[in-house]
C-alpha cells in the first residue's frame, strides 16, 4: 500500500477499506509477486476536476513489490493529483481504465467530500460511479467498442482474482460497467448529473 507523506483515505477495489481520518483515494490494480511479465506504462489521459483544476498524474515507482495502484488525492500543496504506482504490473488496457477511474473521483468531487463509511452504500456507489465514468470515457474518447470493453472486463477479472475477490464481487462490478457502457450517454452529461445531485455544479 502506498504510504504518502501525509495521511490518505484508501479504497480497495471494488470494496473499500477506509483508514479513519485519512484524505485520499487509492485503487489496487493487481498483484502477483511471482509474475515476471511487465507492461509498457500508458500515457495518462486529460483530467480536470469539478472545480476546473487540471489534475496531474505522477508516476511514483514502486510502492510495494508486485502491486500496481492508482490514488486520487490532493498533494501537500493542495493540487489535485493521481499517483500511479507500479503500473507496469498491470496490462495497458487496465492502466487506462484505472487512470480514468481515479480521474473520475476528482471529476465527481469525491476527493473533496467527506469519505463515507467503508463498504457502505454511499462508498460503493462512489466506486460504481467512477467505474461508469471510466468506461464511458474509454468508449467515447478512445473509441472502445464491444471488443474493447471485453478486454477491460477480462483484465479486471484477472486482476481482481489475483487479489482474491469472490466471484460475486467480480461479476457484479463487471455487470455495472457493462450496463454503463451499453446504456449511458456521454460521460460529461453523466458527470454533470452527479454533480447536480451533489450540489457541486460550478456556476
Amino acid at each position: 500500500m502506498l504510504r504518502p507523506a501525509h495521511p490518505c483515505r484508501t479504497t480497495l477495489l471494488p470494496l473499500g477499506v477506509l483508514s479513519a481520518g485519512m484524505a485520499c483515494l487509492v485503487t489496487i490494480l493487481g498483484r502477483d509477486a511471482n509474475a515476471s511479465q511487465t507492461y509498457d506504462v500508458v500515457p495518462p489521459p486529460v483530467c480536470t476536476n469539478h472545480k476546473g483544476e487540471d489534475v496531474s498524474f505522477i508516476d511514483s515507482g514502486s510502492a510495494r513489490s508486485g502491486i500496481a495502484a492508482g490514488m486520487a488525492r490532493r498533494d501537500a500543496g493542495g493540487k489535485p493529483v493521481v499517483v500511479r504506482s507500479n503500473y507496469s504490473a498491470a496490462p495497458p488496457v487496465f492502466q487506462s481504465f484505472i487512470d480514468r477511474h481515479e480521474c473520475a473521483h476528482h471529476q465527481t468531487g469525491d476527493v473533496d467530500r467527506p469519505h463515507p463509511p467503508r463498504n457502505g452504500p454511499e462508498h460503493l456507489m462512489n466506486e460504481s460511479i467512477s467505474d461508469c465514468v471510466a468506461i464511458l470515457r474509454l468508449r467515447d474518447e478512445d473509441g472502445y467498442d464491444k471488443a474493447g470493453f471485453d478486454q477491460v472486463a477480462s483484465a479486471l477479472r484477472s486482476e481482481m482474482e489475483k487479489i482474491g475477490f469472490p466471484e460475486i464481487s467480480i461479476s457484479s462490478r463487471i455487470s455495472n460497467i457493462e450496463n454503463c457502457f451499453r446504456k449511458m450517454g456521454a460521460p460529461r452529461e453523466f458527470i454533470e448529473r452527479i454533480l447536480h445531485r451533489r450540489g457541486l455544479l460550478q456556476p
